[in-house]
């Protein structure tokens, strides 16, 4: 369930309420009159069956509530009610399934913005999976891949993608771009004072490195790879029900792939150049691919599941 907490200009709560009434999936409805002060208003507060969150946000800005007071939507992690227990039975679909637009469009945004946290993990993950290239280490890849934050860019162009808002592709793929780049750019430089002040004693990377060499011998494994993690990221960021650690391995051919390239660099070792960009350049593409798929499929589905919904509802059943 999701709790709403809403500020209603006084002469439009009664159509809030209508609203509210009208929607299967909203109960335990409470109106506190004249509470609000900034903005002015009354509060209006009921609990919501996620699956039903779209339809009253929906409801709710049409009426311009949004514009002239404000909406809040908060998980609940218990709610002790048979009112609340029918209102999820009869909203439509299941709420693990459901996509609550809006959140996902919040969380989306955070992953746009070129911030210092933002580089500064992407540096330090790439770092880290440059020294698993050196030595060989899939337990540093796995800490680059707990530390990469590149995964909420990539959500970010798909999400544009599916509702064509360009502006937010592009402001995705400019933190992609300049993230990596630095990221890239100081790995190089640090691995050049390394090799420079006799802390790495290699004249090029090894040879062997069969616990590593996946990272920058890309195939079609590579590419299927990327289509399952693609996915799986994008339903962490959707499912009601997501485990975080869903997020921890959707990066292992991305930085990883990153921080091979700026070793490879300052070694000069230009086969794994060529092939650590290219698994790179087709991880991601691949996530993107899959990301967006995703989410078309989901918003396909859900409006399947509302038409019957509708059908149901027609028939009094």
């Amino acid at each position: 369930m999701l709790h709403l907490r809403a500020i209603v200009p006084a002469e439009r709560t009664d159509a809030v309420c209508k609203e509210l009434a009208a929607c299967a999936g909203a109960t335990n409805v409470v109106v506190l009159e004249g509470a609000a002060r900034s903005p002015r208003g009354d509060v209006v507060t009921a609990d919501i069956a996620r699956e039903s969150a779209n339809e009253v946000l929906d409801a709710l800005r049409t009426l311009d509530v949004d514009r002239d007071g404000s909406i809040a939507l908060d998980k609940v992690d218990l709610t002790l009610s048979d009112r609340a227990e029918l209102a999820k039975d009869l909203a439509p679909g299941h709420g693990d399934d459901a996509v609550v637009w809006e959140e996902l469009d919040r969380q989306v945004s955070e992953g746009t913005a070129l911030t210092w946290s933002f580089v500064a993990f992407l540096v330090l993950a790439t770092q880290l999976a440059a020294i698993a290239a050196l030595i060989d280490s899939p337990v540093l890849v796995v800490g680059a891949m707990v530390l990469g934050p590149e995964f909420a860019a990539i959500a970010a162009i798909c999400y544009g993608l599916v509702r064509v808002q360009p502006q937010r592709i592009v402001h995705a793929v400019r933190a992609l771009v300049v993230g990596f780049s630095v990221a890239v750019a100081i790995t190089y430089a640090c691995a050049l004072a390394a090799r420079w002040t006799g802390v790495i004693e290699l004249d090029r990377l090894p040879d062997e490195r069969p616990l590593t060499a996946f990272i920058y011998s890309p195939d079609r494994w590579s590419f299927i790879v990327a289509l399952l993690a693609g996915a799986a990221g994008v339903l962490s960021l959707t499912a009601g029900k997501s485990s975080a650690l869903v997020g921890v391995f959707i990066s292992v051919t991305t930085v990883p792939a990153a921080g091979n390239l700026a070793v490879a660099m300052a070694l000069r070792h230009g086969s794994e150049i060529t092939g650590s960009l290219l698994q790179l350049g087709v991880n991601i593409a691949g996530m993107i691919i899959a990301g967006t798929v995703t989410l078309l499929v989901q918003r396909g589905v859900w409006a399947v599941v509302l038409r019957h919904r509708g059908r149901r509802a027609a028939r009094g059943t």
